[in-house]
């Protein structure tokens, strides 16, 4: 799944001409997130890795968990709502913090606990057990 973000530089349409430019033996369906990609794996990484040369700070890849039309997702066989799009409509709403974190990288650096000795920690779970 291409999932084109707030602020993105193309459109779904403009994405889908460019998929089809690339003449890649994939199935390609327009969505109003963008588009889904179907094919051998290698074509669909392919695909891919040109779009998100596009605008790789809004442009979004999500990997399907059941291929289209797969009996057990596919809502044409089972009927009800499509069960992934309230997920990803969550997911779309923190891509404008996902961009800015892409746009403006900072260092962060995690330093370990340390750790304490057994007898200081025997005397926090007494002293615990003792406000009990």
């Amino acid at each position: 799944m291409v999932i084109l973000g707030p602020g993105c530089s193309i459109s779904s349409k403009e994405l889908f001409n460019f998929l089809h430019l690339l003449e890649l033996p994939i199935n390609i369906r327009l969505t109003c997130y963008g588009a889904n990609l179907n094919g051998e794996p290698d074509y669909v990484m392919e695909a891919v890795n040109r779009v998100r040369e596009l605008d790789p700070t809004h442009i979004f890849i999500k990997f399907r968990g059941f291929p289209p039309g797969d009996p057990r997702r596919c809502r044409a066989k089972r009927g009800g709502a499509r069960e992934g799009f309230h997920q990803i409509e969550a997911e779309y709403k923190l891509l404008p913090e996902v961009s800015y974190a892409l746009e403006h990288p900072k260092h962060v650096e995690l330093t370990q606990p340390k750790k304490i000795p057994v007898d200081e920690f025997t005397e926090i779970v007494k002293e615990i057990e003792s406000k009990k």
